[in-house]
């Protein structure tokens, strides 16, 4: 069977979603903020006609006359996780098999299927809007890589609809020959150089290169990528995530810190929201680091940065990573800075219950605690119980003045409907 991989793009997904929950900003410019309510990492279409660019720093614009109408959202990472497994799961009823790329990107297996492809596909996108109102573009091809260029092609031109097919090899050529080369899914800026420095522009340019060389600029990376853009299938649909090498929870904070209780608390916290995602994941972490540092751009304030890490028995426990987490954090701080940023960083990771070593020290925290926590925090709301060392008060959480309700994940901030 000849494969088809299509790629479905959501577009500008944190603001869709926040426009998902509030019809009355359809039509309005809309920007989510970064952490800290930084900078611009998501812009609709109207908001990116006033000028506003990614990275765009919230504080220097948001005084500009002609963005007086823009609406701006702390980013609310709880919403859109969950907006995206809404997604996947209308992909499921459509498509035999579908491989999530990002939060806003999946792949889908499109090879057998019966009827117009064009059409399903407009079909799709057609239930994805009506089911979770988020908008999306689709583009499909021989390989991944192509279906990766047919959805830039079809979220870049208005007058394809959305829709992109690059199944026919005329087709392909015809965009390929004006399309650069930096576009292309895996080329960075870096590769982008030296291809350049080769000569090698378009798309078209880097099919028609001698192997040899793309293998010398890129590696057999290279060779594979070029592969894929002449129709040759490479790379596999994965329907299920690689095990990940490492885990890391970090936060800006939103005021210095100054003083060693309140590092600990972050520290804490990061240390009980690492745990937390290797108990979902049935994860044990054999290796724990923690990194603080100063404000980079902030240095007439002092500049400081300093990491430790330790090597443990492989563990997924909470109070656990806590008592290694601060021990670590005693061994970097040091008095006198204005703290910005820090974090727990989880290496060395392997299925829960693996066989510890002869060596190892048997972990003596109870299992059987933290899923009693695990329970409570999912009946009752996330942090419904926590360690007392995590904090109450919590003045370094980064700043949200702006943050939309978790609508999907949190009861007590449902959407509330009413009649009269």
């Amino acid at each position: 069977m000849t494969t088809i991989y299509g790629l479905i793009d959501c577009n500008s997904f944190y603001c869709s979603c926040e426009r998902t929950f509030n019809p009355a900003i359809k039509r309005s410019p809309v920007v989510v903020l970064s952490n800290n309510d930084g900078c611009a990492i998501a812009r609709t279409a109207e908001a990116k006609a006033l000028g506003i660019k990614m990275g765009d720093p919230w504080h220097l614009v948001r005084g500009e006359r002609k963005l007086a109408g823009v609406q701006w959202y702390s980013s609310n990472y709880p919403l859109y996780a969950d907006m995206s497994r809404r997604v996947y799961q209308v992909l499921l009823d459509h498509v035999p098999r579908v491989e999530p790329y990002s939060i806003d990107e999946m792949f889908l297996d499109l090879a057998g299927l019966p009827g117009n492809l064009t059409e399903r596909c407009e079909m799709i996108r057609q239930q994805v809007e009506q089911i979770t109102k988020i908008p999306t573009c689709i583009g499909w091809g021989p390989t991944k890589t192509i279906a990766k260029m047919a959805n830039y092609i079809a979220k870049d031109r208005p007058e394809m609809e959305g829709l992109c097919d690059l199944t026919d090899s005329r087709i392909r050529q015809r965009f390929f020959r004006n399309l650069p080369v930096g576009e292309v899914w895996g080329i960075g800026r870096r590769l982008l150089l030296r291809l350049n420095d080769a000569g090698i522009r378009t798309i078209e340019q880097f099919l028609q290169a001698d192997t040899a060389l793309i293998r010398q600029i890129m590696s057999i990376t290279g060779v594979r990528l070029q592969a894929e853009l002449r129709g040759e299938s490479c790379l596999r649909l994965e329907e299920m995530a690689g095990q990940r090498q490492g885990l890391a929870c970090t936060r800006s904070f939103g005021q210095p810190i100054t003083r060693y209780a309140d590092m600990r608390e972050a520290i804490s916290s990061f240390a009980v929201r690492a745990s937390e995602k290797l108990r979902s994941e049935k994860m044990d972490a054999g290796h724990v680091s923690v990194f603080v540092q100063t404000n980079p751009h902030k240095r007439a304030d002092g500049w400081y940065a300093n990491q430790a890490a330790i090597t443990c028995s492989p563990t997924n426990n909470a109070l656990a990573l806590i008592d290694l987490s601060t021990r670590l954090l005693k061994a970097v701080w040091k008095s006198g800075y204005r703290y910005a940023k820090g974090g727990v960083l989880l290496n060395d990771l392997a299925p829960a219950g693996r066989q510890a070593s002869l060596f190892d020290v048997v972990d003596q925290h109870s299992p059987a605690l933290m899923d009693a926590m695990d329970a409570i925090n999912q009946r009752y709301g996330k942090e419904a119980i926590k360690p007392l060392s995590t904090g109450i008060q919590r003045s370094w959480r980064p700043r949200q003045g702006m943050l939309s309700p978790r609508y999907t994940t949190e009861i007590s901030e449902i959407l509330e409907i009413r009649c009269f």
